[in-house]
């Protein structure tokens, strides 16, 4: 038998021992059992490179080392030179 919940959202800090500190109380009776699901901003950016390898890695584009996929050689087309 299921559960039905609700949601509350709150900040909080997250300490040198992975400890979560809320910034304030919750407004729940307790003792009682809750879920948690905590959200953090990404504290690096991929760089291209990543990116890349990733791709790479990826089998959703297994399919263009099939070589029915080398539709064009670095002999086809003409040099685009912009005189602008």
């Amino acid at each position: 038998m299921s559960t039905a919940l609700t949601a509350i959202e709150m900040t909080g800090t997250v300490d040198e021992h992975h400890q979560l500190k809320l910034d304030g109380s919750l407004p729940i009776p307790s003792p009682t059992r809750v879920r948690v699901i905590v959200l953090y901003p990404l504290i690096e950016e991929w760089d291209e490179s990543e990116w890349l390898r990733a791709a790479a890695r990826n089998p959703a584009f297994a399919h263009l080392k099939d070589a029915a996929e080398d539709l064009y050689t670095v002999t086809d087309g003409k040099p685009f030179n912009d005189q602008s």
